[in-house]
């Protein structure tokens, strides 16, 4: 089944400079395979498409469930240089909740909070 991220992870973004930092937490770590195989460097980039200038690039941190994507040149030159309205990047976490991936049907009862057999 196909959902958007946000309802198997949150996130969480900032700058550091002209490169946006944003971070993907697996709300249960039975999603953190998910993100792994579905949420690439090459689908952000081209999720964000038309933002992001540069490449991206993922770091894996297993121990948090979560992932950490830089995108590079992607701020119109970093906060106080930049004219965009969101020159820190804080949106772009929530701008990566809206992409959509493929969830295995047998996860699809966590989403709710139930286990895969429908128990709370």
């Amino acid at each position: 089944m196909r959902v958007r991220l946000l309802q198997i992870a949150h996130a969480r973004s900032g700058d550091k400079g002209d490169t946006a930092n944003v971070g993907l937490i697996a709300l249960r770590p039975e999603f953190y395979p998910i993100l792994l195989k579905e949420v690439t460097c090459e689908r952000v980039k081209q999720h964000f498409k038309g933002i992001c200038q540069g490449p991206v690039e993922c770091y894996e941190l297993a121990n948090l469930n979560a992932l950490n994507f830089l995108l590079h040149d992607s701020l119109g030159g970093g906060g106080t240089l930049s004219l965009r309205t969101d020159a820190q990047g804080k949106t772009y976490g929530a701008a990566l909740l809206r992409m959509e991936i493929e969830l295995p049907d047998e996860l699809a009862g966590l989403i709710d909070g139930r286990d895969p057999e429908g128990m709370p």
